[in-house]
């Protein structure tokens, strides 16, 4: 009997969930108004790919810490993966990734980079938020992510937008070892909707 109702349970409601999560994990592309400045956003594309590479190289000296091929991986993996651009004149100028479990009811930011010339503008703060609100409408308990300890502007940030440092990763980054510091977001759970 127990059995017989988990299947129905799951056929009328697990349905509803996935509608759910396709419906917020789909980005329409639009223009937004950030400081009186008009940007375009969207839903990466493997097309995006060499630009937010160059975003890394000049975010981090010249080094890129994601090739293509990890951002293509990332970019494959549509149910639980949402990678967003900011473009401005059709230019790349920002990006963010998370991934979406559902297990732990955790959004991970995976990547987040804005084109130094364009830092201090609000984008970052922008793309961390429509991650933080995917988050909220999914119902998930946390938004996490690693910074670089020396990353004082990026933390900075996060603490702005309620992040918690809760611990550190010593070496975690390829390449110089630096430390990261993990950081999370404890989102409040919101009542589910009924019909």
């Amino acid at each position: 009997m127990l059995k017989k109702f988990k299947i129905w349970y799951k056929n009328v409601f697990g349905s509803r969930r996935e509608l759910v999560r396709e419906e917020t994990m789909d980005v329409k592309n639009h223009r937004v108004e950030i400081h009186d400045v008009t940007y375009f956003v969207a839903k990466a594309l493997f097309t995006d790919i060499p630009e937010m590479i160059e975003i890394e190289r000049a975010v981090y000296a010249g080094q890129a810490p994601w090739d293509s091929t990890a951002f293509a991986n990332e970019l494959r993996r549509e149910k639980d993966r949402l990678y967003l651009v900011i473009r401005k004149n059709d230019k790349l100028l920002a990006f963010i990734g998370s991934t979406f479990d559902e297990r732990t009811r955790d959004a991970h930011i995976t990547n987040i980079a804005v084109l130094p010339e364009f830092q201090g503008r609000g984008l970052g703060r922008f793309l961390m938020g429509i991650m933080i609100k995917k988050a909220k409408q999914l119902n998930y308990k946390s938004v996490s992510l690693e910074v670089r300890v020396s990353n004082h502007n990026a933390q900075k940030l996060y603490r702005d937008l309620d992040f918690e440092q809760t611990g550190i990763k010593r070496g975690y980054y390829f390449g110089d070892h630096e430390d990261a510091a993990d950081m999370v977001l404890y989102l409040k759970e919101e009542p589910e909707e009924t019909d």
